[in-house]
């Protein structure tokens, strides 16, 4: 039996003696009472005087409570607490005999890490919650998406905007072995002249492929553009390849992944969630870093792009991949000590994104 238990079995039999001698003393004479009383008030008001506030033990709370209950409210001035009082003791007397015990709870998140989170949003005002919780796990401190939002709300940060999820991902992922998809977006430099970009992107992996920037994507540059991907990925041969209907994708294109055993796949007239994985992607990378930066021409642009694809490939968390990067480097080694000590802020771009490692002990 518990020690609440016994407690509250001691307390039962306490009143029940103290409401014995109670009704013996009702039995006396009503002289021999209002005497006894009144030594008894005259008592208690030379107690009052010499004690401010006594001391009153748990057995000594829950008789008076009990009491209480059964002792009309107009004759509470007997006793030495307030009625407020002796209402709490009964509440707090019936919860502990029927309440059952609550465990400790989740242990709150340490201060260091706190700060940790704190810094990470307010050096990276794009990312949201889940980025957050992907780049700790990556130094090695597990917390929640929950604990990090309300770590962020305690600090008045507000929260990154959230993206509208689509339909034809979800299918994709479940297909998505063995597919890649391609599209061109454009950049225009800071002299007004237009650059176009071509790129690939493996959708079970989420593996970027920068393909080249060039001012004139005529059809047998993007055919070559095709032959050199094929080239870098090896053995590694797509079996579907997901396009658009741009004039730049000429039949030469279709015919340098046919001829690797790779068919290309078209997509419906003015669909783009046809082609969801691309088409995510641009959007990431203009919001991420070209909206941030002012390109002079192809080879700074270039520079630029190679630089995040990196990035993107090797360090970026993606929730598609349960917050993994595609492509993670083979000699960083992610610790699970949950110590965020000793973490090292690597800038890319002239400090436009942050990586973030622990140093070596």
């Amino acid at each position: 039996m518990s020690g609440r238990l016994l407690g509250a079995l001691e307390t039962r039999l306490l009143t029940l003696y103290r409401s014995i001698q109670l009704l013996a003393t009702l039995a006396r004479g009503d002289a021999a009472k209002d005497l006894e009383i009144l030594v008894l008030r005259h008592q208690l008001g030379v107690l009052r005087r010499q004690i401010p506030r006594p001391r009153l033990e748990p057995t000594d709370r829950a008789l008076l409570a009990a009491v209480s209950r059964v002792l009309p409210r107009a004759r509470w001035s007997c006793f030495l607490v307030r009625p407020e009082t002796l209402l709490r003791w009964h509440r707090r007397l019936i919860a502990g005999v029927w309440t059952s015990p609550h465990g400790p709870g989740r242990p709150p998140v340490g201060q260091e890490v706190q700060q940790l989170i704190v810094r990470l949003a307010t050096e990276n005002p794009r990312w949201g919650y889940q980025r957050i919780k992907g780049e700790l796990l990556r130094l090695g401190v597990h917390v929640s998406a929950t604990a990090v939002r309300s770590i962020l709300r305690g600090h008045g940060l507000d929260p990154a905007p959230r993206r509208v999820a689509v339909t034809w991902p979800a299918f994709l992922r479940q297909q998505a072995a063995g597919i890649m998809a391609c599209d061109f977006f454009t950049v225009d430099t800071v002299w007004l002249r237009r650059l176009y970009v071509l790129f690939f992107i493996e959708l079970d992996t989420r593996r970027v492929h920068l393909a080249g920037v060039t001012a004139h994507p005529d059809g047998a540059w993007v055919a070559q553009q095709a032959r050199n991907l094929l080239l870098m990925l090896g053995n590694r041969r797509p079996r579907f390849l997901i396009r658009d209907r741009d004039a730049k994708f000429t039949r030469a294109f279709d015919d340098v992944f046919r001829s690797e055993g790779t068919e290309a796949l078209v997509t419906p007239v003015q669909a783009p969630n046809a082609n969801a994985d691309a088409e995510r992607w641009i959007p990431t990378v203009r919001a991420e870093c070209l909206d941030w930066l002012l390109m002079s021409g192809r080879g700074h642009l270039e520079q630029v792009l190679r630089a995040y694809v990196a990035h993107d490939n090797h360090h970026r968390p993606h929730r598609a991949l349960g917050l993994e990067p595609p492509d993670p480097l083979a000699n960083l080694r992610v610790v699970r000590d949950g110590q965020p000590r000793r973490v090292h802020r690597r800038d890319l771009l002239s400090g436009l994104l942050h990586e973030y490692h622990r140093r070596a002990a």
